[in-house]
């Protein structure tokens, strides 16, 4: 099994709804975030790729279109958290980018911090 990653980053704001009084992630506040999506596959294509990493630049341009410098709670539909990011960007991975047969999207990893992260990945059958 071969197995590519590749990192993004943008800076954006959030605030987390039902969280208790006084809890400091409640307030609106910002975070330089990092999203990583690994790739997986059997059989390398062309010249020995997984994927070639210009392959995987739509990702980062919708992150800077859509994510960059804006509030999430106005870009998500579920709260701004990073396990929703997480999952959202995963399904926009899928649905968007053009990769050869045999080429799965194994995770998504979403960090808001250099200490934490949540990663997206579908359940296996």
């Amino acid at each position: 099994m071969y197995r590519i990653g590749k990192r993004f980053r943008f800076e954006a704001a959030h605030s987390l709804p039902g969280l208790p009084d006084g809890h400091k992630c409640a307030r609106s506040h910002g975070h330089s975030y990092s999203v990583e999506i690994t790739l997986t596959t059997e059989d390398l294509h062309g010249p020995g790729f997984v994927v070639d990493f210009a392959d995987l630049a739509g990702l980062g341009a919708y992150l800077d279109g859509s994510f960059d410098h804006r509030d999430l709670d106005t870009v998500l539909d579920v709260p701004a958290t990073s396990e929703n990011l997480a999952r959202h960007l995963y399904c926009w991975c899928v649905e968007h980018l053009d990769l050869p047969a045999g080429v799965r999207i194994e995770t998504v990893r979403v960090s808001e911090t250099a200490s934490t992260f949540a990663e997206y990945a579908p359940a296996m059958p």
